[in-house]
């Protein structure tokens, strides 16, 4: 089934890293960076009630990923690994999914922290992390056991 599916943004995340090199790979080894996600007006209604979160998940249209492997190298990793198996960022749908820290929500605007999202990337949507309805008890992390 080849079927062209069209998205439109709700937003725009604003952070420090300005180019694809030096943004941190996962949000854990972004903690402390702070920015912003500017929700488009017509979205802003949408965010009633998100200020009583910790933390909240953005999925993100990777804009600057060009291209993808299907098998790709890790971080701190030796050999080739199945790019379904990672999080590398070049996939054949460049959508990239972040937890991060909400800080505060002050009208269309939310600060946000511990992130790892470049300069200008559109947000597609926002949820609320609910650890209850998202982890499983058992989890098996595959190669990456041990991490």
């Amino acid at each position: 089934m080849e079927e062209r599916i069209c998205y439109r943004p709700i937003g725009i995340v604003h952070s420090p890293y300005k180019e694809p090199y030096g943004v941190p790979f996962q949000p854990c080894f972004g903690r402390g960076v702070e920015g912003t996600v500017e929700v488009f007006p017509g979205f802003a209604d949408g965010l009633a009630d998100l200020d009583g979160f910790s933390h909240i998940t953005l999925i993100c249209h990777f804009h600057r990923a060009v291209g993808y492997r299907l098998r790709v190298t890790t971080p701190h990793r030796e050999g080739l690994r199945g790019l379904f198996a990672t999080r590398a960022p070049h996939r054949p749908n460049p959508i990239g999914v972040s937890t991060v820290r909400l800080l505060g929500v002050e009208g269309r605007i939310l600060r946000i922290a511990d992130l790892d999202i470049i300069d200008g990337t559109p947000l597609l949507d926002i949820k609320p992390y609910v650890p209850l309805f998202i982890t499983p008890e058992e989890v098996e992390t595959g190669w990456l056991k041990g991490e």
